[in-house]
């Protein structure tokens, strides 16, 4: 057997672990767990969305003012 096809065998094992894994039931206190931090993160998310954009806009107008300075 190729080094190759050894490596890709031995990196292979914990997928197929977990895809025997996965079919178990997850419980409940871990899927609600789970909802809550995404939750959070879309509401975290919602919240950097402006922020983004004010950096974003403060580039451009930075990036616009240098271009303007330097014609004088």
């Amino acid at each position: 057997m190729k080094k190759q096809h050894k490596i890709a065998a031995i990196a292979a094992a914990p997928l197929a672990l977990f895809a025997v894994t996965s079919n178990a039931a997850v419980p409940t206190a871990a899927s609600d767990a789970f909802t809550t931090v995404q939750t959070d993160s879309l509401a975290m998310i919602d919240l950097a969305w402006p922020v983004i954009a004010v950096v974003t806009t403060g580039f451009i107008l930075i990036r616009l003012f240098k271009r303007g300075a330097g014609q004088i």
